[in-house]
Formats: structure tokens, C-alpha cells, sequence
């Protein structure tokens, strides 16, 4: 397996709070360039969250994101899961979590990953997630029924529309309501005003002054993915 020098997403806005939206726009267009590449191959990851993302320094440039962790990838051609997870659970991260993922988990497509990614970018832009709640059913219920609410309303401070915009797209409850594909993701990305902000300079100094946190935080227990059983319904009882 690859080592990876750096830490993960989670870490990293934990210790230096939001990041800024050029730093934003560059760590999810790597996310969506790889998504991309899993589901042309028909593998969707399933648990997309910042704690799965680990910002590393590869070839003496800092910064570079990797997807790790495909523990709960579904193979969507051949319709299973290369996982142990069965088609009757919820599996997954509920901070993360699409509507489609909660209701119908085994008929769910690479869509859901970009809801995912959605709640990773927001997170990583306001140091929050789009939805709390005190458990897991709770937090399910709101990417259900609730509309999240627009980042820069929840920052207090205007951030750019492009971007914003986006997110929440990919935050839209129906599927066929967020971008087609994370190509389409990417695509969108390379056009926001912010896309190439982030300079190999900045990445540096930021690593210098924050790095030894980030690196040494622990990983954080209640981002570990939950597996929730999921109620058969009438019809399937």
C-alpha cells in the first residue's frame, strides 16, 4: 500500500478551522477527478467523508488529496457489494449520508457519492456539518426532509456563488436534481473564479505552520463509519 505523508481533511480544518474557498475548490476537484475514475469503472465508494480524504505531499508538493478507505465500495456492474456489508443495512457515515443511501441503500448510484462530496465541501468551507443532531436517526432524518442551509448563511459571511452554488446542488434531496456525474463536478469546479487559487507557496506555508497538528491528531472516533439496520418494509416483510 501507498504511504501517505500528511493528514486527513477532518484534521486538517480541525486544527486551522475553515478553509478558504481556493483551498476548498482545489481539494474537491482531486475528490471528484477520483470519484470520477471509480465509477467509469462502476465502483461507488459509499463513504465519502473528510476523514476518508488525506491531504499528503507527493513528489515535494504539498497539498495533493487521496481517496482512501474503499472499505464499503459497491461494485454497481456487477450489483454487489466487494464489501462484507449486505444489501438490508445502511452503511456509511450519517453526517454524509444521501437521502437514497437512508431509504433505499441497495439501489442507490454514484449519485449518492456526490451528495457526499457536497457535505464534505461544505464542511471543509464552514467547520460545520451540514446537519447535527443528537443521533444518528436524527441527523437521517434531516438530510431526508430538512434543506440545508446555504453556507454562507451559516458562516455569516458572503463566499463565492460559483462554489456555492454547486454544493448545493450536489446537496439536492433527489438525485437526478445534482450533477450527472463527478465529471460534471469537476467540470463545474475548473470553471469557479476560485479553480487555480491555491498555489503550491500557500500549500507550503500552511503545512509549516500547522502541519505537526495535523499530523499528530488523532483520528476521531464518531467520524468512524456506522452501519445502521434498515427496516424491511411491508412490501418486503
Amino acid at each position: 500500500m501507498e504511504l501517505l505523508d500528511g493528514a486527513s481533511l477532518e484534521s486538517v480544518v480541525a486544527v486551522a478551522g475553515p478553509l478558504p474557498p481556493e483551498r476548498v475548490t482545489h481539494v474537491l476537484r482531486h475528490v471528484a477527478s477520483a470519484l470520477s475514475e471509480a465509477h467509469q469503472v462502476g465502483l461507488i465508494h459509499r463513504d465519502v467523508k473528510p476523514a476518508n480524504i488525506i491531504l499528503c505531499r507527493q513528489g515535494g508538493i504539498d497539498d495533493v488529496p487521496k481517496v482512501v478507505d474503499f472499505g464499503l465500495v459497491k461494485d454497481v456492474e456487477r450489483g454487489a457489494q466487494v464489501s462484507l456489508t449486505q444489501g438490508d443495512v445502511i452503511a456509511g457515515t450519517p453526517l454524509y449520508l444521501s437521502p437514497e443511501a437512508i431509504t433505499a441503500p441497495d439501489a442507490m448510484d454514484a449519485r449518492a457519492d456526490l451528495y457526499s462530496l457536497g457535505a464534505v465541501g461544505y464542511f471543509a468551507l464552514t467547520g460545520t456539518h451540514v446537519f447535527d443532531g443528537r443521533t444518528a436517526v436524527e441527523v437521517c432524518a434531516k438530510h431526508l426532509h430538512e434543506a440545508p442551509e446555504p453556507p454562507s448563511r451559516r458562516i455569516g459571511r458572503r463566499l463565492p456563488e460559483d462554489l456555492e452554488s454547486l454544493l448545493l446542488d450536489c446537496l439536492a434531496k433527489q438525485p437526478e436534481s445534482r450533477p450527472a456525474t463527478a465529471g460534471d463536478v469537476c467540470r463545474r469546479l475548473e470553471a469557479c473564479a476560485s479553480f487555480g487559487q491555491w498555489m503550491p507557496d500557500k500549500a507550503s506555508a500552511w503545512w509549516r505552520e500547522h502541519g505537526p497538528a495535523a499530523t499528530a491528531r488523532p483520528r476521531q472516533a464518531e467520524n468512524t463509519a456506522l452501519t445502521l439496520t434498515r427496516r424491511p418494509s411491508d412490501d418486503e416483510a
